[in-house]
């Protein structure tokens, strides 16, 4: 049988050829918006009212529209993903020096948010079946490495408390989400949902971003819908979520003319301007899955033939938004990746690789982690494609 490197050695020739055949051909970028809904009509009506900054209805009526899609009892717009992420740490007390467990595969927003608190990132490897935190290993490693101490799980190694863990769905895909539940009450760590990259993908027919005690979500401009920017927290704790809009409106009390604020607070509100915009959007998103799982069904059928690379396709217990579309390349093949990326890009379509693992980013070499076999595995075979609704 032909080595798999002969495969994606024709793969690289077969794209270079097209790309020498089709030089006019447009820029088929990573992930790019639609806009063919109530966009203008809402950001037209936003501009009228003049409320366009922190105030306004289309803010009010996005957070209730995407609190009930989700299926979470509050949502609280913020200004971008990592905000949203980084408010939601503090929000189940996150302090400085405490440690937070993540993937090592995820979007560098992800351990910033933590170190924004103080904290220490705590890095997981991943699963090769969901992309996302492995429980299998987490739960084998805290065997060994944690200690419980009145009701509190510590770090046996530095000392310091495990707080919080963050399960990235990792390119949209449902992270099998259940026992790292079990684990988490099982050590006294609170789970926040990074979902960033989720919305509309289920897991066990439930919404991502629906089962930590509180989540974050995206809306930046290369995902699923956008506000340009723009992010979200999610919970079903009023209280937390209270909390939230307090402390992302500079924490300042309620009063007709003075300013009096009542704790650190943040200037993380989501504009009107940006909830007009976003809120057609989330009109639109079912349309948009719909479209995204016959493109995934397309490449698919596409790569089905090829030897060396394989479509990662959603796990069992999981129905994916395929927020990105993900080639895998087989083992004796992800050494050609960088080649075939460049081959890619040379013919105008313009993929990525996965992020480099957050655990070799000079700024956190130091953290704690276990070994990250999977996550660089995954990250030398990954290649994400085009992958916008409009294809």
């Amino acid at each position: 049988m032909k080595d798999t490197a002969d495969y994606a050695d024709n793969m690289i020739a077969a794209v270079r050829k097209a790309a020498s055949a089709s030089r006019t051909q447009a820029i088929l970028p990573l992930h790019e918006p639609v806009f063919q809904g109530n966009e203008w009509k809402y950001v037209k009506a936003c501009l009228d009212s003049t409320f366009v900054s922190s105030v306004g209805e289309y803010v009010t009526r996005f957070e209730k529209a995407l609190a009930e899609y989700v299926g979470v009892k509050r949502a609280v717009a913020v200004a971008s993903g990592t905000a949203a992420l980084h408010v939601a740490l503090r929000l189940v007390g996150v302090e400085k020096n405490d440690e937070v467990l993540l993937p090592g595969l995820t979007f560098v927003a992800t351990a910033n948010a933590v170190a924004y608190c103080g904290a220490v990132p705590h890095f997981v490897d991943s699963d090769e079946t969901t992309l996302g935190l492995a429980p299998c290993q987490l739960k084998e490693y805290l065997r060994d490495t944690a200690i419980v101490k009145q009701q509190q799980c510590f770090n046996s190694k530095t000392g310091r408390r495990i707080k919080a863990a963050v399960p990235v769905h990792t390119f949209g895909h449902p992270v099998d989400i259940a026992p790292l539940l079990d684990l988490c009450r099982m050590y006294h760590i609170e789970l926040v949902e990074d979902a960033a990259e989720a919305l509309g993908s289920l897991y066990k027919g439930k919404h991502a971003g629906s089962f930590g005690r509180v989540s974050a979500i995206s809306f930046n401009g290369n995902k699923i819908i956008t506000a340009g920017g723009g992010g979200a927290i999610l919970t079903d704790d009023e209280e937390l979520a209270d909390r939230a809009r307090h402390i992302t409106t500079t924490a300042k009390l309620p009063h007709p003319w003075e300013y009096v604020h009542d704790d650190i607070g943040y200037n993380y509100r989501m504009p009107n301007l940006n909830a007009a915009l976003v809120l057609a959007q989330l009109e639109q998103l079912p349309a948009f899955l719909a479209k995204k799982r016959k493109l995934a069904e397309a490449y698919a059928k596409a790569f089905k033939p090829l030897e060396g690379v394989r479509l990662f396709t959603e796990p069992a217990f999981a129905r994916s938004n395929y927020w990105l579309q993900t080639l895998l390349l087989e083992e004796g093949t992800e050494g050609k990746r960088d080649q075939l990326l460049t081959a890619l890009h040379e013919a105008n379509i313009l993929a990525r690789p996965a992020w480099k693992p957050l655990h070799q980013l000079d700024m956190y070499q130091q953290c704690p982690r276990m070994e990250m076999k999977n996550a660089e595995k995954l990250t030398a075979a990954i290649i994400n494609l085009p992958s916008g609704a409009a294809l």
